[in-house]
């Protein structure tokens, strides 16, 4: 399982946690996270305590969503904040190119790009939360308000 810990993106994310606060660690999971209810079987938590890290073309930028696990982020509330006629998932290879990480393990922090962070205000409702940390079994457990602080993101009602 360490041999996940070694990989490039799973220690970009953990420097990035590490920054933030030194408490804050990597765990490596048996099995994959890739989807929100992988994570939430995989960790023993409620979906919507799962982070999903999504990205999102907007005009000709990117913006990430970080949406509760049991939520669907809304391009219609997305467009509207951003004032952008055209917001759309980003490709795997944007994602891949602007924040590093493949899908299935796209974590909060650490992108190779900086982009705008818009956190889903539903996540509020647990007192802790997990993200991805740059693999599919990688993860990290933080608490809304260190998310939103870490991130510089903003609080928004992004989701459907």
């Amino acid at each position: 399982m360490n041999a996940i810990l070694d990989k490039e993106p799973v220690k970009r994310a953990e420097k990035s946690l590490k920054t933030f606060d030194e408490k804050l660690e990597v765990v490596c999971l048996e099995q994959s996270a890739r989807t929100a209810q992988d994570a939430a079987t995989a960790l023993g938590c409620e979906v919507g305590a799962i982070v999903k890290s999504l990205l999102f073309k907007a005009g000709d930028k990117f913006i990430l969503g970080l949406v509760a696990g049991d939520n669907r982020c809304s391009l219609n509330k997305l467009k509207k904040i951003l004032n952008e006629k055209d917001v759309s998932m980003a490709s795997p290879e944007d994602v891949k190119e602007n924040t590093g990480y493949t899908i299935g393990g796209v974590s909060p922090v650490g992108h190779l790009k900086e982009c705008d962070i818009y956190i889903d205000k539903n996540l509020e409702r647990f007192s802790d939360i997990f993200g991805a940390a740059g693999h599919p079994n990688a993860v990290f457990k933080i608490n809304y308000n260190d998310l939103l602080k870490m991130t510089k993101g903003k609080a928004e009602d992004i989701v459907e």
